[in-house]
């Protein structure tokens, strides 16, 4: 198998810097595109072992990846405690059901996930083996503090009214919240490993959106409880974990201190002051501007270099200890063969 991914994580020796790309099975993929009309919806998509691998895998076919990551949703986990998802065409995820009354939240138990989230584990399970160890794969989930976002909300939001004016004006609900999403989340990743996921990522995408005290309280002490209750090995392996907050370039020292890792970083963030900052505790993950791919190759290949150089110069234990991506996800407008440039120039680069 190719295991630079994992190795990297380990801040093991890699004989080439690794690279997968979050979101990387998305609509920028005309296949992908396809796959998901034959589906019907997005959901359809998810909710089916053998198309979500079908995507999943899709990527890798074009691209000499490093890693696989399972085709899912952040929202399937609270999906599955009922507050019922939807897609509103144009318009994102929404849920019939937010949280907003006491009674709903005193009420709110985590899923089982071999019952509710069966689906997910299938797909695992069907991932795995069509992977056949070329690469290892990755399970996720949302953070507890950013699936309480959507949950509260009851949708994507810009201002997230509702979720500060609980948590300003009733923390201790809010606390609630995050407790039972956080025992979810842990049974859900721990699942995920035992189907063959080989490490998992905890995407806090609206961490970022908090003061500095809020994030530590509301945010960071539940991503700590995770990693703490996730299988640390399993037959045999490591299984290492990322935290990627998105907007947490403030934190990066806590973070890396949680238990994690890697530390995903968005492309606010200077990849070599973040060496400095979290010394060898953790390996790094990314941090290229998305929107990079949308200019011509050569400047593609040139900023590449700038992040790998960067990692580079302040990096004294040699060609470990990072994995290349993006600072969040690629955009479904990003031209598929800008993705073949970003690719080749990580896997031939030299320090």
């Amino acid at each position: 198998m190719n295991d630079n991914f994992l190795r990297a994580l380990l801040k093991k020796p890699v004989d080439r810097t690794p690279i997968w790309l979050m979101r990387q099975a998305g609509r920028y993929l005309p296949e992908y595109c396809e796959t998901r009309k034959r589906a019907g919806d997005f959901l359809s998509l998810c909710k089916s072992p053998d198309l979500a691998c079908e995507v999943t895998l899709q990527p890798l076919a074009r691209y000499d990846l490093d890693a696989a990551i399972l085709f899912s949703d952040i929202l399937t986990v609270p999906d599955a405690m009922g507050l019922g998802l939807y897609f509103e065409t144009g318009e994102g995820p929404r849920f019939e059901r937010p949280l907003r009354e006491e009674w709903a939240i005193n009420n709110l138990t985590a899923p089982d996930p071999y019952d509710h989230l069966g689906y997910v584990m299938d797909a695992v399970r069907t991932i795995r083996r069509a992977l056949d160890n070329r690469v290892p794969l990755i399970g996720f989930s949302g953070s507890p503090y950013t699936l309480a976002c959507y949950m509260v909300e009851g949708g994507g939001s810009k201002d997230f009214r509702h979720i500060k004016t609980m948590l300003y004006a009733r923390p201790d609900l809010l606390h609630r919240i995050l407790d039972v999403t956080s025992d979810a989340v842990i049974a859900y990743l721990n699942a995920q490993i035992e189907c063959g996921a080989q490490a998992v990522m905890l995407f806090d995408t609206w961490g970022g959106s908090l003061s500095d005290a809020a994030y530590v309280e509301f945010s960071l002490a539940y991503l700590q409880k995770i990693v703490a209750g996730l299988h640390k090995t399993w037959n045999g392996g490591k299984i290492p974990s990322i935290i990627f907050t998105k907007g947490g370039g403030l934190w990066l020292e806590k973070i890396a201190a949680s238990g994690c890792d890697g530390v995903g970083l968005d492309w606010n963030v200077n990849i070599a002051d973040a060496r400095r900052r979290v010394g060898d505790k953790v390996a790094l993950q990314g941090n290229l501007d998305p929107n990079v791919l949308f200019a011509p190759p050569e400047t593609i290949v040139a900023e590449a270099k700038k992040v790998l150089t960067a990692f580079a110069l302040d990096n004294t234990a040699g060609n470990t200890g990072h994995v290349f991506n993006l600072g969040h996800g690629i955009s479904q407008f990003t031209p598929p063969e800008h993705v073949e440039a970003l690719v080749e120039t990580v896997h031939h680069f030299h320090f």
